[in-house]
């Protein structure tokens, strides 16, 4: 059952609602993978995918949740593009610029707050916020740009990028850091007390949104709905294909090659198990590929269900920053319901105070993860509640 303050279906008219419904169910299974790093034991101290170490529940647990930030920064940019609907090239450039270096100063704050809960930020991680961030302040630079031009650019980068993984320089110089910002995770040191990790290198996601961008102009008014669900639906078909095609060549588009493991699932294992840190063309053609095609499957349909993944979907942002604090803080509790000392826990040890040997079984993780879910739904419903009557631009922010 929907909570009788469910959106109602005249209030999100003017909403794309499968866009909304996509991007609430990928914010869903995104909270799957930061509970299973803060709640399951040693979450934060073993690799899911590891094919030597993990096992098949475990590994898609951690699979599944890849679909989110492609998702998540793909269809910022087409929801960029259906701002600029209702505004001028020059008034959706500054929407842009300022909105995307909002968004790298709540990555390096408040988000990193979140993450390790360290007033000192010894420790601050580059991560999807960061990159998103990024990504619209080079679009918005980049809008004088024809959209053909600009759609060739995107998908260069998306296709070529790999082409770059062997080039490298001295470790610790300009160039080094300016290269590990656009295309190779580092960790920097800012000083003996402060390092730097970029997990999100920026250039391939730059790339992800200008596409997403560009996609949105098959949202335009003057597009057919059934002419639109059609290319929806082979754009999704093509991009699994090609993942398929490019992934059995094992030659280009990640530079890690499966192989024939143990077992026939395994080697399925091996075969899916595509790079994220930078995102390969691989890792993008397999999350975006399923993506577009449930945006074409959900292009008419209607119900109730879809209502509650909408209220995740108009407010990815405040869902974003409340549930990993929610996570974080359930961590340390359980700690502190473990017998783990408060005198224990050190926000400074680059792992947010999560101590090893501690956490629930990953069954358990999952009841966690299905609650903090439902915590954020009110919440959600709320906040959603104060954007719609709000007339405020500041709210564009939010």
């Amino acid at each position: 059952m929907i909570p009788a303050t469910a959106p109602s279906q005249s209030r999100i008219a003017s909403r794309i609602l499968s866009i909304d419904v996509v991007r609430g169910l990928v914010m869903v299974v995104m909270a799957l993978d930061h509970t299973r790093d803060f709640i399951h034991r040693n979450g934060f101290f073993y690799n899911a995918t590891d094919l030597n170490t993990t096992s098949p529940i475990l590994f898609f647990t951690r699979w599944i949740t890849h679909f989110c930030a492609p998702a998540f920064v793909f269809l910022a940019g087409t929801s960029a593009y259906l701002m600029g609907r209702k505004m001028s090239k020059p008034q959706l450039r500054f929407f842009l610029i300022t909105r995307g270096l909002w968004l790298i100063v709540l990555e390096v704050t408040v988000v990193n707050l979140n993450l390790w809960f360290d007033v000192t930020f010894s420790v601050l991680a580059l991560e999807v916020i960061w990159a998103t961030g990024v990504s619209m302040v080079v679009l918005g630079v980049l809008l004088t740009v024809p959209q053909n031009l600009l759609l060739g650019l995107g998908l260069i980068i998306l296709l070529g990028h790999n082409a770059l993984d062997s080039l490298s320089f001295p470790a610790g110089s300009a160039l080094d850091i300016i290269w590990s910002i656009l295309h190779r995770p580092n960790a920097i040191p800012l000083s003996p007390n402060q390092i730097v990790f970029i997990m999100y290198p920026v250039l391939p996601w730059i790339g992800i949104l200008i596409v997403g961008y560009c996609f949105g102009a098959l949202y335009s008014r003057d597009v057919d709905a059934e002419h639109r669900r059609k290319w929806l639906r082979w754009i999704g078909i093509a991009s699994v294909t090609a993942f398929i095609l490019i992934r059995a060549i094992n030659r280009y588009g990640d530079p890690a090659p499966w192989s024939v493991q143990k077992t026939p699932l395994f080697t399925l294992l091996s075969f899916i198990n595509v790079t994220k840190y930078p995102p390969s063309l691989l890792f993008a053609l397999m999350t975006l590929g399923p993506v577009v095609w449930l945006l074409s499957a959900l292009e008419r349909k209607r119900g109730n269900w879809m209502l509650f993944f909408i209220t995740y979907g108009r407010v990815p942002l405040f869902y974003f920053i409340i549930h990993f604090f929610l996570v974080h803080a359930l961590s340390i509790g359980l700690l502190l319901l473990d017998g783990v000392a408060w005198s224990e826990i050190n926000f400074q040890n680059r792992m947010g105070g999560v101590v090893p040997e501690h956490g629930l079984p990953l069954g358990i993780t999952y009841g966690v993860w299905i609650g903090v879910v439902l915590i954020m739904y009110p919440l959600c419903e709320w906040y959603g509640q104060i954007k719609a009557k709000s007339r405020h631009p500041i709210w564009s922010y939010l």
